[in-house]
């Protein structure tokens, strides 16, 4: 069967939002910019505060606005928000910079997933979904890698000449987004409005609680992963790698999550919906405490380990939620899950962030994991206790109509 003609554009956003030649000098250059670690977590947790103010309503938008509509704000946000990085020397102009890309994610976040899904419902291939999804995870990640090594290239010129480029690689998300197809959707919401907004968010948090369940799992799963990402840097300095090291290192820390992402529908299919959710419930929190208490090999292969699974997760959680999930509030109900991610990284980043400056690194990580394994293992309990019901799509219209 045909591939829809929406895949390679997404294809192309998804390498527009990935392609990050900033992310393996991010923490050096905020370091010269004279952030304290503290200051680059409440820089992503303003980040994370701007997501969350419009992560809901943003996902409604696509839902009632259009996904492509959504998606062609978002492309363009990106462009003016690392315009703007590239010209700021600090903290406010970072601020700015953040707040602008924060409102971009927000539009691109949840529209995408929901874009893929009912493009492919469109054409009858629903349920090679996870498959999709984790080929364009993949894809990110892929892309992800390379920009790493390319990020490293450029920074040996300046720290700033990654963050000029980035300006430009954000730019091709915008034709991208602009030729995507709008899929024809059979149910449609009735009532529009914040109000309607409400209504959904208190339908997937508190009125299903299947759908409840599985927001909350991958929610904190999500919110593990991220955090993580803003402490990998911070072990290379502690274990004093070169930084001309981080791009290459950055790099195959993103080609694992690509290849787990890319594997993610048959290792699921193969060892089951309750191991697998039992392994990322585990993993996640435990790479934390085990990071650390590890020097640089062990240390290593535990981010090893720790990104394989994330690449893992990605695309399966987001399957899950699409299954039971009607078409008419996909982006918004998929905007539910980022807003919580956004909000516990908000409330946890900054604390760790605070703990790594006054003590450790390792008593920063360690406070992570065991705040993460609280989290991840109570909602992965709950998840599994509704393994029974995970492929029975509730319609939201005839539940609140």
């Amino acid at each position: 069967m045909a591939l829809h003609p929406n895949i390679p554009r997404l294809y192309l956003i998804k390498i527009a939002k990935w392609f990050m030649l900033y992310m393996p000098i991010v923490i050096p250059f905020y370091e010269s910019n004279d952030l304290s670690m503290k200051d680059i977590m409440i820089l992503q947790a303003v980040y994370s505060i701007a997501i969350v103010l419009l992560e809901i309503p943003s996902g409604y938008m696509a839902d009632i606005w259009g996904r492509k509509k959504t998606l062609i704000l978002g492309a363009i946000m990106g462009v003016v928000g690392f315009s703007t990085y590239s010209i700021s020397h600090g903290f406010t102009g970072f601020l700015i910079a953040e707040i602008i890309l924060g409102i971009g994610q927000s539009c691109v976040s949840g529209a995408d997933s929901a874009m893929l899904y009912d493009s492919m419902l469109e054409v009858k291939q629903e349920k090679q979904y996870s498959r999709y999804e984790g080929r364009i995870t993949s894809l990110g990640n892929f892309a992800e890698a390379l920009a790493a090594i390319l990020g490293g290239i450029l920074a040996s010129i300046t720290l700033r000449t990654p963050y000029i480029a980035q300006s430009l690689v954000a730019l091709i998300a915008v034709p991208a987004a602009l030729t995507l197809r709008e899929p024809v959707r059979h149910i449609k919401l009735i009532n529009t409005g914040f109000i309607e907004v409400l209504r959904i968010a208190r339908f997937s948090l508190f009125e299903n609680r299947e759908l409840r369940r599985n927001i909350l799992f991958s929610a904190f799963t999500g919110a593990a992963t991220l955090t993580m990402a803003w402490f990998v840097q911070p072990f290379f300095q502690s274990e004093d790698i070169e930084i001309r090291w981080f791009g290459f290192l950055w790099a195959a820390l993103n080609l694992i999550v690509a290849i787990a992402s890319f594997m993610a529908y048959r290792i699921e299919k193969l060892i089951g919906q309750q191991s697998s959710i039992i392994i990322i419930a585990l993993a996640i929190p435990i790479g934390y405490i085990a990071l650390s208490q590890s020097g640089l090999i062990i240390g290593l292969l535990v981010l090893v380990v720790f990104h394989f699974v994330r690449g893992f997760a990605t695309p399966i959680l987001k399957d899950y939620i699409n299954r039971i999930t009607g078409s008419e509030v996909r982006a918004t109900v998929l905007s539910v899950r980022n807003f919580i991610i956004r909000i516990n990284f908000s409330l946890i980043g900054p604390l760790i962030g605070w703990a790594k400056d006054v003590y450790s690194l390792s008593t920063a990580l360690l406070i992570a994991g065991s705040t993460f394994i609280f989290l991840t293992v109570g909602t992965g309990l709950l998840f599994i206790a509704s393994k029974g019901k995970m492929n029975d799509k509730t319609n939201y219209i005839s539940k609140t109509s």
